[in-house]
């Protein structure tokens, strides 16, 4: 089993956005994903997050996957606990239940954000890529649904 620790945020929400994820492997050894998002909410960031993990576990045939992150909406709505009402998330939790689909087992569990720092490091990586990227376009045009996506 992996343990994949995920976070997401924007500043300015929406902003500048980017994901962090921290994976713990097996053999005690660690992977690091982080990206940015352009601009859209801390919501799509955590999505974007948690596609990253799953996405990496399919790719490295990594079979039961434990996710922990400080978004109780997230947690929730993967449980099946809550609704995915906002329209800009629901295609991102229909392809994280598509990946989901392709692992053996995979369990959610809300952690504290203070059990959460090393994916909220990354997930600022990110969105300091997310500002710079903003900074050095000449041209910058979110689109009507700010709706950034990743994956």
């Amino acid at each position: 089993m992996i343990t994949a620790y995920i976070d997401g945020g924007a500043r300015g929400n929406p902003g500048p956005a980017g994901f962090g994820v921290y994976i713990q492997l097996p053999d005690e050894s660690v992977e690091e994903l982080h990206g940015g998002l352009g601009v859209t909410t801390n919501n799509v960031a955590e999505y974007n997050g948690l596609l990253a993990a799953l996405r990496w576990a399919v790719d490295h045939g990594h079979a039961v996957v434990r996710i922990r992150a400080d978004s109780e909406l997230l947690v929730k709505q993967m449980r099946g606990e809550y609704k995915v009402k906002h329209a800009g998330l629901q295609p991102l939790a229909a392809k994280a239940r598509a990946l989901i689909g392709q692992l053996d087992r995979v369990t959610f569990e809300h952690v504290r954000r203070e059990q959460n720092k090393e994916a909220d490091r990354l997930s600022n990586v990110g969105m300091d890529e997310a500002e710079e990227t903003l900074r050095n376009a000449p041209y910058h045009h979110s689109g009507p649904s700010g709706q950034g996506e990743l994956f």
